[in-house]
């Protein structure tokens, strides 16, 4: 594992949406991934200027999600695939088109999609941290399904799946995997305030990801506790 610096994280450009593909053929299209992502205006970059460049630091933050879950599950087997994309429907997940300004895991075809137009202008303006989170939470929708995990609301999974982020973050940094700057703590819990629900969608709702409140404990729960309290067992 390689150290990491992470830099301040402001999760409201992150994407609330994560599709969990369960049925029927899901499969990510071959051939090279795009050369360059659109340009945003006025974005501040944070020394990242292609998707290139974006695709080495995936590739530095997968190397650390198959090393955590690795040492946590029997017989773990990586994500087969990480696949960036840019256009609407240019991947598909159980026949479902994923959106633009999207990430997920895709259980049907087991990979990891995001929109990477979307991603690396993200990354440009919240800094390197942005990755870890990005991955984490779709990671630990992989987990989920290696464990068999399918709880009854989709709530419960994203919060689970907040918590298991969290956790793996969180137990990279004590293991001296990751490296935190001053003030990035913070940073994480400004930036999960802002990509909670709205208080008026029902908790039992389709694709109900949880406030604000339930994310930033959830994730929290995880980075101070490591998964004991995401009750993953």
């Amino acid at each position: 594992m390689r150290w990491v610096r992470v830099a301040g994280l402001v999760l409201a450009l992150l994407s609330a949406a994560c599709f969990v593909g369960t049925d029927g053929e899901g499969e990510p299209p071959e051939g090279p991934p795009p050369a360059s992502a659109e340009e945003s205006p006025g974005e501040q970059e944070d020394g990242t200027m292609t998707a290139e460049e974006f695709e080495r630091d995936v590739e530095g933050a997968v190397e650390v999600a198959e090393g955590y879950w690795g040492q946590r599950v029997r017989g773990f087997e990586p994500v087969r695939r990480i696949v960036p994309y840019r256009q609407e429907g240019e991947v598909a997940c159980g026949g479902q088109p994923l959106t633009r300004n999207n990430a997920a895991y895709c259980s049907a075809g087991d990979f990891i999609a995001y929109d990477v137009n979307f991603a690396v202008g993200a990354f440009r303006q919240v800094g390197d941290a942005f990755i870890f989170y990005l991955l984490g939470h779709e990671y630990a929708h992989a987990v989920q399904a290696r464990l068999g995990i399918a709880l009854r609301f989709t709530i419960q999974q994203e919060l689970q799946a907040d918590c298991m982020a969290g956790a793996y973050i969180g137990d990279s940094v004590k293991a001296g995997a990751l490296r935190l700057a001053q003030g990035d703590i913070d940073e994480f819990r400004r930036g999960l305030l802002a990509v909670g629900d709205d208080p008026s969608v029902p908790w039992f709702a389709p694709g109900a990801h949880g406030t604000a409140e339930q994310r930033t404990d959830a994730f929290f729960e995880g980075y101070e506790g490591s998964l004991e309290p995401c009750d993953v067992g």
